[in-house]
């Protein structure tokens, strides 16, 4: 391989040094010493990298900035102290957590528990609606959660009391009501348990009814069920209820 070693490199003309040709690569062996170099800015490199470039004091390298996947649970009670554990990427020690409503205002946690660098968990207490989750890091970087992925809101209550329905004659058309509410419309379902025979659950929303012919009973028996109320934040209650079926006696008593 040809080799010319000179202590220096002079422009024929002009202030410009060509090495090669358009298009041609020129791979540099060794240290190559920048200290002289001015004027350098983005526009003068094509393409590449500059891997060991020194920068100014003056120049702060900034960490990544912290990601957001999910929050559990996504409801909590108004005005109650909840854990939620946050999921992301770039958690430290100093991290700030927020929750920002979407109206605006801010929520900071009572307190921050760091599990580790992508799991947090916070304990809040905020009042009704839904909020944003916002992380920063000491840098100044920072990220919210795409979607008001908590809300804030009221469990069903029911308002019909727990235990006995009533009790009810064989073969009786049976309409009871049951009732429940929250800050959103409450469905309701039967999670355990048995209705008496030809009585099942309607599909209205806060009042329900069980209702139906009776059917099948051949003793007097008590139904044991629950009923779950669940609002639309999926959120639930459940009641345990009764009802009892009367069977007479299928002859009259004979007197000699």
């Amino acid at each position: 391989m040809s080799q010319i070693e000179v202590d220096k490199i002079i422009p024929q003309s002009g202030t410009t040094v060509q090495f090669g040709e358009t298009g041609d690569t020129i791979n540099v062996v060794g240290t190559l010493d920048g200290s002289g170099l001015t004027g350098l800015n983005a526009s003068n490199i094509s393409t590449g990298t500059l891997n060991d470039a020194r920068l100014s004091a003056n120049v702060t390298l900034l960490g990544a900035s912290p990601t957001y996947s999910s929050l559990s649970p996504t409801t909590a009670l108004p005005s109650t102290a909840t854990d939620i554990t946050v999921v992301g990427t770039g958690f430290t020690a100093t991290t700030i957590f927020e929750l920002v409503s979407t109206t605006g205002a801010i929520i900071v946690p009572n307190s921050i528990t760091l599990n580790s660098a992508t799991s947090v968990t916070l304990n809040v207490t905020a009042t009704g609606g839904n909020y944003y989750v916002r992380i920063e890091n000491d840098s100044g970087l920072a990220t919210r959660s795409t979607n008001a992925d908590l809300t804030i809101s009221q469990a069903p209550s029911f308002s019909t009391a727990a235990g006995t329905l009533g009790s009810f004659d064989a073969g009786a058309s049976i309409n009871v009501a049951i009732t429940a509410s929250s800050d959103s419309a409450v469905d309701f379902s039967k999670t355990s348990g048995t209705f008496p025979g030809g009585l099942s659950l309607g599909s209205t929303q806060n009042t329900v009814y069980l209702a139906g012919t009776e059917s099948g009973a051949s003793a007097t028996t008590t139904y044991n069920f629950t009923i779950r109320a669940t609002d639309q934040e999926a959120q639930t209650a459940d009641r345990a209820f009764s009802m009892t079926i009367n069977v007479g006696m299928n002859e009259s008593m004979r007197f000699l």
